[in-house]
């Protein structure tokens, strides 16, 4: 396993998955249930959404390699705007992405049902997700499989712990704007590395991307 490339991925799906609906949605269920069952149930659909955009990664990867490389390319661009773009407006966002999954969550629950219904809200709010493509865009780059799977599932699995212990207390402390410029910042220097490469410019050895 690749370990550099593994924390390249790890960093990176942490920052970009902190100011993500999901972590809101992690927080708003760990209000209504005992936080551990919603953490064994949002971290399931995680692993099963990380093996989904690994083996989506994969069959890209056997596409020719600069298309690819082009296309992984623009994704980056566009979600470093978009995220640079929204952040003014994250709070909002933050805020009407708590009455939403409030609405999904109202009944309780208690045991399998609170894990099933974290899994299956986080299931379906996650398909298409930046996170997603990300994981996608490393494999079908040429990244090593299950380099990019464990470092995006561990990324992911923190950041649900996170949101389902401290969620409250870190949103106070580090705000959600500040947090979506930083991974637009990400996102757009991996565009700019790649856009590098396909220029025919030799990158560092360290950078493992």
């Amino acid at each position: 396993m690749d370990l550099a490339l593994a924390l390249t991925v790890f960093t990176t799906l942490f920052v970009l998955e902190l100011p993500d609906k999901t972590f809101i949605a992690t927080l708003v269920l760990s209000t209504r249930y005992r936080p551990l069952l919603v953490w064994i149930g949002v971290t399931a659909a995680f692993l099963v959404q990380t093996i989904v955009a690994v083996a989506f990664g994969g069959l890209l990867s056997r596409l020719p390699k600069e298309p690819v490389q082009a296309v992984v390319m623009v994704l980056f661009l566009v979600a470093g705007f978009l995220l640079l773009r929204g952040a003014s407006k994250a709070q909002d966002e933050g805020a009407e992405a708590e009455e939403e999954f409030g609405a999904k969550s109202t009944k309780s629950a208690v045991g399998w049902h609170a894990i099933t219904t974290s899994f299956l809200i986080l299931f379906l709010a996650e398909w298409g997700d930046l996170s997603q493509l990300a994981t996608a865009g490393f494999v079908a780059r040429g990244g090593d499989a299950l380099s990019v799977g464990v470092g995006a599932f561990l990324a992911l699995a923190l950041v649900s712990g996170l949101a389902a212990l401290l969620g409250r207390t870190l949103l106070t402390r580090i705000p959600l704007a500040t947090i979506r410029r930083v991974a637009g910042c990400i996102c757009l220097f991996f565009a700019a590395t790649m856009a590098l490469q396909l220029a025919g410019v030799d990158m560092p050895g360290w950078l493992p991307v």
